[in-house]
């Protein structure tokens, strides 16, 4: 499956172009976004197709020096399952 890569958005589309797999990430502060919102159709589910968003995502963030809070619940079970990827959440002001 091959992801179309926005600033803020990463997705997947059928060939009459319906989206059929999304996560976003809109910013909310400087270097930093939240993970609110992933997506995939019920015709995909079962293949593993939302974990390789979250991967997308990860590569992608980490590339661009951006950190993560986390509002979708996915993505918060995702990275509790993936203590790897730690480093890209980011920490509360002291």
């Amino acid at each position: 499956m091959k992801f179309i890569h926005e600033s803020n958005r990463i997705y997947a589309q059928n060939t009459t172009g319906d989206v059929i797999a999304e996560i976003t990430f809109p910013p909310c502060g400087e270097n930093t976004v939240n993970i609110d919102h992933t997506f995939v159709s019920d015709t995909l589910r079962g293949q593993g197709i939302a974990e390789k968003l979250m991967e997308a995502t990860c590569v992608y963030l980490q590339a661009d020096g951006r950190k993560v809070l986390l509002s979708c619940s996915y993505a918060q079970k995702w990275f509790q399952s993936h203590p790897e990827k730690e480093d890209l959440l980011a920490r509360p002001d002291p």
